[in-house]
């Protein structure tokens, strides 16, 4: 994975928030992924658009403090390595 990758979902995925059970979910095909934590704001920032780098960048503001760089790079990787990400 590099620093210019523009991740986005992969084909017949999508995000959405569950109003009733206050959640955000990754739907597929055939499974359902209830998603924590900051899962969702970084699978939101992955529309295709945005680098790695700049996920990192929007992220690091919106959660100061926090190890954004080290976190996202690692979630990134497994949940391309699921196949969530292209």
């Amino acid at each position: 994975m590099t620093a210019d990758w523009r991740p986005s979902l992969g084909w017949a995925l999508e995000l959405r928030h569950d109003a009733v059970r206050d959640t955000d979910l990754l739907l597929m095909p055939e499974r359902i992924v209830v998603l924590r934590g900051a899962a969702a704001a970084v699978l939101r920032l992955c529309d295709g658009s945005r680098t790695v780098s700049r996920i990192i960048e929007e992220l690091s503001a919106e959660y100061p403090g926090a190890p954004v760089a080290d976190d996202v790079h690692e979630f990134l990787h497994r949940v391309r390595q699921e196949g969530w990400l292209r």
